[in-house]
């Protein structure tokens, strides 16, 4: 079996993009598109380690710390958290300036919880050296690919009714 047959995302899906291109425009390369395909591929590999961890992780730990109704909600708001970045990634394809610096931020909160909850996992006995070890490198190699993505953001006419992002 191949590493292609494990996905925990869905497949990008051209149709799910968000084309408000001017006539005769389709021809142009999305620079931001691009990136973020990128990243949504890249996230389904942290993906695809964070389930398998998160998966070995006991229902309880051994020092009594955590009863199974704790570990489960620690499980379900890591996993949640992920699930959230790949939604953000997707839906920052409508093409708005502040929608895709409102999700940026979301994303890079969610991956840097992520990344920072394995030392907490480890620290108590839950996830093995080695699962964080790759969860941790798959996010650094997304990071540098969300860098790339945020360079990619064009400013557009429209403002942040908080301005927040101006």
């Amino acid at each position: 079996m191949r590493n292609d047959d494990f996905h925990e995302l869905p497949p990008w899906d051209k149709d799910d993009e968000f084309n408000e291109e001017e006539e005769g425009e389709s021809w142009k390369p999305k620079p931001t598109t691009e990136a973020c395909k990128a990243m949504y591929a890249q996230w389904n590999e942290v993906m695809t380690v964070l389930r398998a961890a998160v998966e070995s992780m006991p229902d309880t730990d051994e020092e009594g710390l955590y009863d199974k109704e704790h570990m489960d909600y620690l499980k379900g708001t890591i996993i949640g958290d992920a699930y959230e970045v790949a939604v953000k990634i997707k839906s920052s394809e409508v093409g708005l300036y502040t929608i895709r610096m409102e999700n940026a931020a979301i994303i890079r909160k969610n991956a840097q919880f992520i990344k920072i909850s394995t030392n907490g996992f480890l620290e108590d006995g839950l996830m093995s050296e080695a699962y964080r070890r790759v969860i941790r490198e798959e996010i650094d190699k997304f990071r540098e690919l969300f860098k790339h993505w945020v360079s990619t953001f064009e400013k557009d006419e429209f403002e942040a009714e908080w301005g927040l992002f101006i």
